[in-house]
């Protein structure tokens, strides 16, 4: 290995932490208290959008064009890991990259049946108000738009993003955990202090 430069930046890392923070407080709250699990949810979306934006005007190892790998260069690098030589890449690995946009859409999805569900359950949201707004409805003296779609199936939905995202995020820790053995380097210390050692 050679010497330790940056490779994170404070946009990147502090979104990373924001999101897990977030995701973590939505899934244990289920929903209880309400404000809680609604605000998680909006912040991730935020913090979504933002990293979004960030991956077309970040620094270098940000965008994503320098994470985005040929599913052959994935396949190689994890056929490597197998191997227990796997390739050394400063910035996002293949696999890293991948499971970069897999959590990206997950966490997305997620959110936004959320939106949907609190549409359908309690009339609120976002999504109710911009239905309203459509049928020309007003918002009613309970603080409330008319509801809005199936509540059991956006909940159902719901349920099905939140749980596919935390399996994402078991195998993201898992494939942290490997390829910082596997390459002698603390990636997780990396993504709190941004530094990497340069291959």
């Amino acid at each position: 290995m050679g010497k330790s430069i940056r490779v994170w930046d404070i946009v990147v890392r502090f979104g990373h932490w924001t999101l897990a923070a977030l995701f973590l407080t939505a899934y244990i709250s289920e929903g209880e208290p309400t404000w809680l699990h609604t605000s998680a949810g909006y912040g991730v979306l935020v913090v979504i959008a933002f990293r979004v934006l960030w991956g077309f005007i970040g620094t270098e190892h940000a965008r994503f064009r320098d994470f985005i790998y040929p599913l052959s260069e994935v396949r190689s690098y994890l056929q490597g890991l197998i191997a227990r030589k796997p390739r050394h890449y400063l910035g996002h690995n293949p696999a890293g990259g991948l499971m970069v946009f897999a959590l990206l859409v997950a966490l997305t999805g997620t959110a936004c049946t959320g939106m949907a569900l609190f549409a359908a359950d309690r009339g609120r949201g976002p999504i109710a108000a911009g239905a309203a707004l459509m049928r020309g409805e007003q918002l009613r003296d309970d603080g409330r738009y008319a509801k809005v779609g199936s509540k059991r199936f956006w909940k159902e939905v719901h349920e099905i993003f939140a749980n596919a995202t935390l399996a994402l995020v078991v195998m993201h820790i898992a494939g942290v955990v490997v390829s910082s053995v596997l390459h002698r380097e603390n990636l997780a210390r990396a993504m709190v202090t941004g530094r990497k050692q340069q291959p």
